[in-house]
């Protein structure tokens, strides 16, 4: 879609915007507290959590049609979640490079091909996080010599398309990054978008 439809213009007046205060901070995350004021009028008190990283998502689509797949336990939800690879990288920074990064520190792979496919808001009611998901083939062993986080012990399991995109649909992967790039990838080989070889290797 070249052009967004009519439909998609914004309606109603934005939130108003007030004195804000800080609330926390951390290398990894802004805490706010604002005075405003509702698109109805009304005075809030709206708190924001404010990233000082890009979210990005990797899909490794190996010639196969395989998938890669990193498991960890992860804090806040305190379960343990299957993803494809992800991280953070500096706002400042060509969200490809950071994803380079983030699939070699992850899995120590490289890709010959990428494609950025999807640019997500990830809970836009209270945070400003957004998101880039880019689509990775022609893999072969890293030699970027990238290091894991010394705060990660993961484990990667090499599964077909279809079975990743099943457990997804299934409710078994639950990250929300995972789900919406494995839903696009699908959209993708079916439509045509990408090299007929990989798709069919998705697809069978």
């Amino acid at each position: 879609m070249s052009q967004k439809p009519d439909w998609l213009r914004p309606h109603g007046k934005p939130w108003g915007r007030g004195p804000e205060r800080l609330v926390y901070d951390n290398p990894w995350i802004r805490v706010t507290e604002h005075d405003a004021v509702a698109p109805t009028g009304r005075p809030a008190l709206y708190g924001v959590v404010s990233f000082k990283n890009l979210a990005l998502a990797v899909l490794p689509l190996h010639d196969d049609g395989s998938v890669v797949l990193v498991g960890q336990n992860r804090f806040a939800l305190a379960d343990y979640s299957w993803e494809i690879p992800e991280g953070g990288g500096p706002l400042d920074v060509d969200p490809l490079e950071s994803a380079r990064r983030e699939l070699a520190e992850e899995t120590g792979l490289q890709a010959a091909e990428w494609r950025e496919v999807l640019r997500a808001q990830l809970s836009n009611s209270v945070t400003d996080e957004r998101a880039v998901g880019f689509i990775a083939w022609g893999l072969s062993a890293s030699t970027d010599g990238h290091e894991a986080d010394d705060t990660e012990a993961l484990t990667l399991a090499r599964v077909p398309f279809r079975e990743a995109l099943n457990a997804a649909l299934a409710g078994h992967l639950q990250d929300v990054l995972t789900v919406a790039m494995l839903l696009r990838a699908y959209h993708m080989a079916r439509e045509g978008s990408l090299p007929g070889v990989l798709a069919r290797a998705m697809l069978g």
